[in-house]
Parts: C-alpha cells; sequence; structure tokens
C-alpha cells in the first residue's frame, strides 16, 4: 500500500513538474514571439525537442528554454514520412455546425442536401477560378461568407458591401465572380458583417482565400477541381 502511494505521489508531481516546464516554455514564446498566437505545445517522445502549435495550423519547434527555434518539417529518416505535414492535418478540422451561417449569401443547387461553406474576397482570382468549379456542382448549398482582404485588395470591402445589400445576394455574388458585372448601388441601412465573419475566419485560422469547409468539418484552404470537391462532400464525418 505504502509503495502504491509513492508511485502516485511521484506521477501526481512529474506531471506537474512537466506542466510547470510547459507554462514556464509558453511564457517564454509569448514574451519573444508576441505577434504568434501560441497553441498546444507538447514534447515531441524520445527527443529534446518541443512542438508549437502556432497561429492555428503552422508549427515550429524549439528547446526546453525557447532560445533556439526550428521553422520547418520533421521528417523521420527511416520511413520518410513527414511529421510535421501529419501533425498539420490534424489541426485542419472544425465543427461546420458553430459557422455563423446568417452571415452567410447562400446559393442552393437541386435540392441543395449536401453543405459547403467558402471564404471568399470579391477581388482574390483564386476565389473566382473557384467560382468556375462550384457552378459545375449539383445538390449542393453553398455558403459564401465575405472576406474581403483589404490589405491586398483595397476595393474588396467595398465590392462585398455592395454584394451583401443586393436584393438577391446569390444572382449579386454570382454575377461579381462569373462575370465581372457589379451589383447597383447598396443601400445606406445596410450593414455587411465583415467584422464578424473576419472573426470567424481568425478563430479557424483562414488567413487566405478561397478557403472551405466542408459539412463534415474539414478544412481546405486554396482552390480544389471539381472532382475533387465532390469527393470531400461526399467523404464521411469524421471518426
Amino acid at each position: 500500500m505504502l509503495a502504491r502511494l509513492v508511485l502516485i505521489t511521484l506521477l501526481t508531481l512529474g506531471v506537474h513538474a512537466h506542466a510547470d516546464e510547459l507554462d514556464a516554455l509558453r511564457s517564454t514564446l509569448a514574451s519573444r514571439m508576441p505577434d504568434i498566437r501560441l497553441g498546444e505545445i507538447r514534447k515531441l517522445p524520445g527527443l529534446e525537442l518541443y512542438e508549437v502549435q502556432a497561429n492555428g495550423i503552422s508549427l515550429f519547434y524549439t528547446d526546453a528554454t525557447g532560445e533556439f527555434g526550428f521553422f520547418g518539417d520533421l521528417v523521420r529518416l527511416s520511413t520518410r514520412d513527414n511529421l510535421s505535414q501529419a501533425r498539420k492535418q490534424e489541426f485542419m478540422w472544425t465543427d461546420f455546425s458553430a459557422l455563423p451561417l446568417d452571415k452567410a449569401i447562400v446559393s442552393v443547387k437541386g435540392k441543395g442536401e449536401r453543405k459547403l461553406a467558402v471564404f471568399s474576397d470579391p477581388d482574390c482570382p483564386y476565389c473566382k477560378q473557384l467560382e468556375q468549379e462550384l457552378t459545375q456542382l449539383s445538390d449542393v448549398t453553398i455558403y459564401t461568407f465575405l472576406l474581403p482582404l483589404a490589405q491586398i485588395h483595397p476595393d474588396a470591402p467595398r465590392k462585398s458591401r455592395l454584394v451583401w445589400c443586393a436584393p438577391d445576394r446569390a444572382q449579386a455574388w454570382e454575377a461579381l465572380m462569373l462575370r465581372n458585372a457589379e451589383p447597383p448601388a447598396a443601400a445606406t441601412d445596410c450593414e455587411a458583417p465583415l467584422g464578424a465573419i473576419a472573426d470567424v475566419a481568425r478563430k479557424l485560422s483562414i488567413e487566405g482565400t478561397p478557403g472551405m469547409v466542408f459539412a463534415n468539418g474539414r478544412l481546405v484552404p486554396g482552390v480544389l477541381p471539381k472532382a475533387q470537391i465532390e469527393g470531400m462532400l461526399a467523404a464521411p464525418p469524421r471518426s
């Protein structure tokens, strides 16, 4: 009985010591890298190396003191497995049902039984390329969240407001993205939820456009061809 109590005490002390080390490392990294949003920090088994989740979907590695940082992929040489890329895939998930769909432009194709959310910028050429692929889909409801990236597309917020305040948002969005036809001037009393959408994108670590969220919660940045989108729409929920 005494031996068991001693073992439990040692294990408890070990857990607390490990937690204290991680807290100290987090504090050090936060002071040295104030512009980076730190996520999970964990010690890699068998290595004197710590994995740090940064800005949602990025990784870097550091020593126990937070003095040195390695920004790159960690590869197991015996198998050539890219451990960094595999780990990043674990971050690319969210809860689709938690998205504020009332702040999205809704386009229904066919019965609309399948669901897809897209974060898009009206002046993003890749977003326009994605729209060409989306027009080929059927039986899907597409929720488009307006995410104008004003730093690189200064006129995108204005166009986003025009689309949101149009009488038929889905039609206005399609005309703008496929035919470069702007909607008429927006109503003066209409306010687009651009700030709220930007907050959601930030929480999901969507920093560029386009960004897709499938009904099973999978996050996919960039453009996919129609065939790959179909495959992901058919993917089962995450187990």
